[in-house]
């Protein structure tokens, strides 16, 4: 194989692979609600990483929960929330958000 050639199958495999990995467009996203149990635990902000697999028609069918700070305080908002979101129609895919909590009342 040429040394061309070589160059222009990695750009090609390099560009497949960037394309794979292109974030995905919300177009519903619905906020998770503060918990009332934290509340009266005295939690007033927190930090959740959350994978999503999303479907080729955009609906989310799953939610993992990644990482959590304070664990498992914040997590079933976060996984009642995230799987109303909605994303355009594609490819199935996964993808990692991250959502943070302020309670300012």
């Amino acid at each position: 194989m040429s040394i061309l050639r070589s160059a222009t199958v990695l750009a090609a495999s390099l560009m497949l692979a960037l394309a794979a990995h292109a974030t995905p467009k919300v177009i519903k996203k619905v906020p998770p609600d503060f918990p009332r149990e934290a509340v009266q635990k005295g939690i007033s902000t927190g930090v959740v990483k959350a994978k999503l697999t999303i479907e080729a028609d955009g609906k989310v069918s799953d939610v993992e929960i990644v990482e959590a700070e304070p664990k498992r305080v914040f997590d079933r908002a976060v996984k009642q929330a995230l799987m109303d979101w909605k994303f355009e129609p594609g490819e199935k895919a996964t993808h990692e958000v991250k959502l943070v909590f302020k309670n300012e009342d």
